[in-house]
């Protein structure tokens, strides 16, 4: 599997890059795309015309006029098909768009927007893209605050739509910053932190609290959030990488094989190595001849 690390284009310092299909085909001549890679940067892609597929943790999509991918930092993927497809891509780092919502953080990895919100959503990627070759071109024109503005509506006008909001999603809103705290402190800690006690007595929190917040946000309590997480990334590890069971166990934080496995077997209902030998066939694909 490999590692995709942000290193920005000449001329773009600023957190953010907007290319599009056909500039992520003509600089992957040996076509590595196709193969699995974990970007530690965050991938916003919009297909305006054209047919393709796309894969993201043992996802497989389907990419048509009006799909919009988002691939956030840590996801394995691979572009498995988009020769014919066309569209902006915006490449930024973490951070660089601030303020996630509790609907944001959920959203799934590729959906599907009408043509009314397609046309709005490449309206907007357009400006960013302008105002992003300006900031390039001009230095003294740039705004980084702007560019992270015109970001923000760009994610804002593509994201799906979400239910409309009664009493009771009222309500859970104000669990949205407690949601955010226990998610960000899960990212930082699941692989060795596996109790919600830990996070809750990190974060100032009672559990309750936590598992509300996380109800209400991702609807689901705040012990299947961290077990779904543990799970996902040891499905990574047994999929993409060649560690034996035991090094799998010990990177995520199990104190011995045995714990590992009675609990992949109950989150998966398959055993890690029954896993690994479904899936992990995708990184002994060979790259294709340049050209082809």
């Amino acid at each position: 599997m490999r590692q995709l690390r942000y290193l920005p284009a000449v001329g773009s310092p600023y957190g953010v890059e907007v290319i599009d299909f056909a500039a992520l085909r003509a600089m992957d001549t040996h076509r590595r795309r196709v193969l699995p890679q974990r970007p530690d940067f965050h991938v916003f892609a919009l297909v305006g015309s054209g047919t393709g597929a796309h894969e993201a943790d043992f996802h497989s999509y389907r990419l048509a006029e009006g799909s919009a991918i988002w691939v956030r930092p840590g996801m394995v993927h691979r572009w498995s098909d988009i020769d014919a497809c066309d569209g902006p891509l915006v490449l930024f780092r973490p951070g660089f768009l601030s303020g996630f919502t509790a609907a944001e953080a959920t959203t799934p990895a590729c959906w599907h927007l009408d043509q009314q919100r397609l046309d709005l959503a490449l309206l907007a990627a357009e400006h960013l893209g302008r105002e992003h070759d300006t900031a390039a071109s001009t230095p003294h024109l740039a705004s980084p605050a702007l560019l992270s503005h015109l970001l923000a509506a760009l994610i804002l006008r593509a994201l799906p739509d979400t239910p409309a909001r009664t009493d009771a999603t009222r309500a859970g809103s104000r669990y949205t910053d407690v949601f955010r705290a226990y998610q960000a402190a899960v990212e930082e800690h699941f692989t060795h932190w596996h109790h919600v006690a830990d996070y809750a007595r990190a974060l100032g929190y009672d559990v309750r609290t936590l598992t509300r917040a996380t109800r209400a946000a991702a609807g689901t309590g705040a012990k299947t959030f961290l077990d779904q997480r543990i799970l996902l990334e040891a499905k990574r590890l047994l999929a993409h990488t060649d560690l034996p069971v035991t090094g799998c166990a010990r990177r995520l934080g199990f104190r011995d094989v045995g714990n590992f496995t009675t609990f992949f077997r109950r989150q998966a209902a398959t055993p890690p190595a029954a896993w690994r030998a479904a899936y992990g066939a995708v990184d002994t694909r060979s790259v294709p001849p340049p050209g082809l």
